[in-house]
Parts: C-alpha cells; sequence; structure tokens
C-alpha cells in the first residue's frame, strides 16, 4: 500500500483504514495467548522436573525435556499465529518475549546450578538475550528490526542444544552436544553484535529523519 488517494491514483478505491468503529476486536483468550500462557506455565514445572531427586535423575530429566521441547513447540506457532489470524494483543506482545526468555533462561541457570553446563555460556546467552530485549526499547520509536536468518537459525542452535543438555546423554551423544552448544555460543554473539549494529544505524536514520522534518517545519515558519 502507497498510501496515495484513489482519486489521485486513478485506479479504484483502497481499503479504507481501521478505526475504533469497525476494527475487530481480538479477544485476550485466542490460541495465540493460551499458547503463550502455556508456555509460561511450564516453567516452573520445568524447573521442578529438572531438580526433582537431585536434578540427575534420567527419568526426571526426560520428563524435564518433554517440558521443555512442547514450551519450544509452542515458541514456533503462538507468534504466527497471531499475526496470520489477526489475534496480536498488547498481552501477547508482552507476554511473548517474556515466556520466550524465562523458559530458556530457567533450562540455563537449571544447567548452570546442576553443573552441567559452565556458568560463563550461560552468562554470554542470557545477557545477549536481555541486552537485545534493552536495544529494541532503545530504537523502538525508529523503527522495527525484522528477524534474520541468522537470529531464527540462533534460536534453533540454543533450543537443540539446551534440550541435548537437559537429556541425560553420555557418550558420543555427550560430546556433539557439545559442539552444537559450541556452534549455538558462536551464533548467539554473531547475531547479537549483528543487531546492535542494525540498531544503531535505524536509531541515527530516524534522528537523521527527525532533525530533517524539524528543519522543514522550522523553514515554513519562517516563510
Amino acid at each position: 500500500m502507497t498510501g496515495i488517494p484513489a482519486s489521485a491514483a486513478g485506479r479504484g478505491p483502497v481499503a479504507k483504514p481501521k478505526t475504533a468503529a469497525n476494527a475487530r476486536r481480538v479477544s485476550l483468550w485466542n490460541i495465540a495467548n493460551i499458547l503463550t500462557m502455556v508456555r509460561l506455565l511450564l516453567v516452573p514445572a520445568f524447573v521442578l522436573l529438572m531438580v526433582a531427586e537431585g536434578g540427575h535423575d534420567p527419568a526426571w530429566r526426560s520428563f524435564a525435556w518433554a517440558a521443555f521441547t512442547v514450551a519450544m513447540i509452542t515458541d514456533l506457532f503462538d507468534g504466527e499465529l497471531a499475526r496470520r489470524h489477526d489475534l496480536v494483543t498488547d498481552f501477547g506482545k508482552i507476554a511473548d518475549p517474556i515466556a520466550d526468555k524465562a523458559i530458556m533462561g530457567a533450562a540455563l541457570v537449571c544447567l548452570s546450578v546442576l553443573g552441567d553446563l559452565t556458568w560463563w555460556v550461560t552468562a554470554v546467552i542470557l545477557v545477549r538475550e536481555l541486552g537485545i530485549t534493552l536495544m529494541r526499547f532503545w530504537v523502538i520509536k525508529h523503527g522495527v528490526i525484522p528477524a534474520s536468518r541468522g537470529g531464527k537459525m540462533k534460536t534453533l542452535t540454543q533450543g537443540v542444544a539446551v534440550g541435548m543438555y537437559v537429556l541425560a546423554l553420555t557418550g558420543p551423544l555427550a560430546t556433539l552436544r557439545w559442539w552444537v552448544m559450541a556452534v549455538a555460543v558462536v551464533l548467539t554473539v554473531a547475531t547479537g553484535l549483528d543487531y546492535v549494529r542494525q540498531a544503531v544505524v535505524l536509531r541515527r536514520a530516524g534522528l537523521a529523519a527527525e532533525a530533517e522534518r524539524a528543519r522543514e517545519v522550522s523553514e515554513g515558519a519562517d516563510r
């Protein structure tokens, strides 16, 4: 959509903008928000399963892995469902990123507390996620940085790596998960730096546009 009136374009009518009178009201209890709520509820359940029987019982760790996997699967679908079926709500905008970081953060911290994952890996991932969240608020008035392929690959690799650490693996699989986590850490750092670069560029462009608008207003007032 270009925003050009139909009378100026001369090519038929254009869609009318939504107003308070004709906009469809989205219920809070829609499928996207329910999936987000399920993910939030799975966080304490996951933690309890992780620490059950001292935190190293293979059976309880398998149940914890199941809870973690379900949470990650809901993460794949709730946002997509909200956008595709116009189910976006203020609750979803706030709760979805909180739920994402809560389940991943809980898993990383539990693994480090139990001695299965070194703390510096947990710190790198959590600092990156928190930093990017703050960065979003820093540039939000200038625009939104879209998710990149690298970011999606980072999320997928993190989920696979953490899931493998949650399971009580031994032998070659235990070695493999170390390498998967190494790739996840590299992607975490690389995509984080790229996000910072894009945020700086976006903010500079936004500030330049604001300065240009202010100059035009000032020149118009002087005429």
